[in-house]
């Protein structure tokens, strides 16, 4: 049990949930890249067609650091404020969240709504800037949104790029050192 991680990604639609999670399946080599296609957690047709995310996928997948072995278990979850009931089922089941916010869009409030409730579960919350590979991405006023939420530090906050791939590692480590200091309640 203590090589074993629950976690979500909570993220407001179109902040790059659904590619994040991608990039992080082939990663961590649990999807062969030829067999790999957009939003896979998605897998009924309106959220493949809208691009959104409606009900709760798990995942498992092995993951390696320095010689050891992990089971992370990646709970995908919707992003949308309507489907809540779903999003708080996932915060139940995990003990962080990886809290993902588009850099070109800055932090909205149906990540807040979402990012409230991983709180009061008293989940380990790992801040990161998606999108952090186009044009006109703010990484450093995002951060600056982020710390003023959340009260962390600068440091504490990862950069990614759901779509090349850039910074997985990292939060893929930061699930595995983070989450394993959360205690959950019964």
């Amino acid at each position: 049990m203590n090589n074993v991680r629950n976690f979500c990604i909570i993220a407001h639609i179109d902040h790059g949930k659904s590619t994040l999670a991608d990039r992080i399946l082939e990663f961590t080599g649990t999807v062969e890249k030829r067999k790999m296609k957009e939003q896979l957690l998605d897998q009924m047709d309106l959220e493949r067609e809208r691009g959104i995310t409606i009900k709760l996928q798990p995942v498992r997948m092995n993951y390696s650091i320095e010689g050891k072995e992990y089971t992370l278990n990646l709970i995908d979850t919707p992003g949308h404020v309507d489907f809540g009931y779903e999003v708080s089922r996932s915060l139940a089941a995990v003990e962080g969240a990886v809290l993902l916010v588009d850099a070109t869009k800055g932090v909205q409030a149906q990540t807040l709504s979402n990012l409230y409730l991983a709180i009061e579960q008293g989940l380990e919350i790992i801040p990161v800037v998606n999108k952090i590979d186009l044009p006109n991405a703010n990484a450093e006023k995002t951060k600056k949104e982020i710390i003023h939420i959340l009260g962390c530090k600068e440091e504490e906050i990862l950069t990614a790029s759901g779509k090349t791939g850039e910074g997985v590692d990292e939060i893929l480590r930061a699930v595995v050192e983070k989450s394993s200091r959360t205690q959950r309640r019964n």
